[in-house]
């Protein structure tokens, strides 16, 4: 078995070291896997590479840190990380590499194991339910991916042009000799919502590590996808479902505030581990040197007895005494950040359609839920709402505090910047310049890498 293990670890490290020869920019050639059986799809399953590829650009464009002029002109940063920092019209990824290649490179691992698994059981192998299963992990992993570079480098969904408007290349097949083309975003919002549901039709209830994905993670997923679609009653129906099966949270009256990095990896309010890429700007550094700071604006959103401006929230200090990040799922102060799926961001879903949908009580239930465990013992007054749009704004504010650098602040205003009434023009300073980001730019669209571009795919517009 240990034999067996280093084989599919030496061909995953082989399939994201190599070089680019396709349009997806992943080299491939599924004649060298060892797989043979269903223990060998759970190897590949459980490669840690399965659940670190998410891309960091997400984070890197948002608004909930900003960096100083001495970090910018660092000579550890990229001139690339910079443009997309700044929100340059041009800016563009040389090669695919983090942003592209990575999530690739798991959509082709989750299409190997969606094959295997369906050659296994065509062929006669006994453990049927075993492989259903892992095919069902194959196709979660694939929608994830396709979602991750969808919020990227394909326009936010809009049912009113998703027919017209251009998706992303939706890789269904380990045949990289397959090219596709990028499609409509109809077609790649129907391919992951379609994906997900059958992956959850086939996923085990509950999983021994939320490294692996559960029936609750694909619940929960697709309650995410269907909130950036904007189908709050979807979204409601499936973080309800999620929430009937597993709606744990954690006290943050037992955490250790002074800890530099408080939540542990896995910890129980965990649904699905996944980390981004890193990103040299995304660092929180130290508190004498710190290089990620978070906007003064959200640290001000805090109130004294709200436990999160002491876990989240590590003061620095430097001149301006902004504080840096250390709320990490990951159990980790680096750029590595959590954006799996959890127990809060779940609550917070079901409450913004409940609000969404006329349903002020079971709103402000939710959100009194969820910020119970956030509070100091006995310091908490639950809140109430006037009106369905107080409801929904009071959430709005909550959802930001909560999912602070998880990676969803982009997605956030991809979909509320269409609605006036919580649209947002971003703003940074640097070296006395001032660079913003009007609500619906084009900028809000990646361009996509040149190394993909060379190989035919259409790029996105400016």
């Amino acid at each position: 078995m240990k034999i067996k293990f280093f084989k599919i670890l030496l061909m995953i490290l082989w399939i994201g070291s190599s070089s680019c020869e396709k349009y997806l920019d992943i080299k491939r050639t599924n004649t060298q896997s060892p797989i043979s059986n269903a223990n060998d799809l759970q190897l590949l399953l459980d490669n840690g590479l399965m659940n670190a590829g998410s891309p960091s650009d997400m984070n890197l464009s948002m608004d909930d840190f900003y960096v100083d002029s001495s970090a910018y002109f660092s000579d550890n940063v990229s001139g690339e990380d910079r443009d997309f920092y700044g929100w340059s019209g041009t800016a563009i990824r040389s090669s695919a590499g983090l942003q592209w290649q990575n999530t690739y490179n798991v959509i082709y691992n989750a299409n190997l194991i969606v094959e295997y698994a369906e050659k296994f059981i065509k062929d006669g192998q006994s453990n049927t339910q075993l492989l259903n299963e892992e095919r069902g992990a194959g196709l979660f992993y694939r929608a994830w991916g396709h979602w991750q570079i969808a919020q990227l480098f394909a326009k936010p969904f809009s049912s009113a042009n998703a027919n017209t408007e251009l998706g992303i290349p939706l890789k269904l097949n380990s045949d990289i000799n397959d090219k596709v083309s990028r499609g409509t975003l109809q077609q790649t919002y129907n391919q992951i919502v379609n994906d997900l549901k059958e992956a959850i039709s086939l996923l085990p209830i509950k999983v021994t590590i939320s490294s692996r994905p559960s029936k609750v993670a694909g619940y929960g997923m697709l309650a995410r996808v269907l909130q950036s679609m904007e189908d709050y009653e979807q979204a409601l129906s499936n973080a309800n479902s999620a929430l009937q099966i597993y709606n744990q949270l954690l006290d943050f009256n037992t955490l250790d505030t002074l800890s530099v990095a408080p939540f542990a990896i896995y910890n129980n309010e965990v649904i699905f581990h996944n980390i981004t890429t890193n990103s040299s700007l995304l660092e929180p550094g130290t508190d004498s040197d710190p290089i990620a700071q978070i906007n003064p604006e959200l640290t001000a959103m805090y109130s004294s007895n709200d436990l999160r401006k002491k876990l989240f929230l590590k003061r620095n200090t430097n001149a301006s005494k902004s504080y840096r990040f250390s709320g990490n799922y990951n159990e980790s102060a680096s750029s590595f950040l959590f954006n799996g799926l959890a127990v809060d961001e779940l609550y917070l879903i079901r409450a913004e359609s409940y609000a969404r949908n006329g349903n002020i009580s079971s709103a402000m239930a939710d959100l009194n839920i969820l910020l119970r465990t956030r509070w100091a013992s006995g310091k908490y007054i639950d809140m109430t709402a006037t009106s369905a749009e107080d409801a929904l704004t009071k959430i709005l504010v909550e959802r930001r505090k909560e999912l602070l650098m998880r990676g969803l602040r982009w997605t956030d205003l991809r979909r509320l910047n269409k609605d006036p009434r919580f649209a947002t023009t971003l703003r940074r300073t640097l070296a006395g310049s001032i660079f913003t980001l009007p609500p619906n730019d084009s900028r809000y669209v990646l361009l996509i890498p040149n190394t993909v571009i060379q190989f035919g795919t259409v790029q996105n517009s400016r």
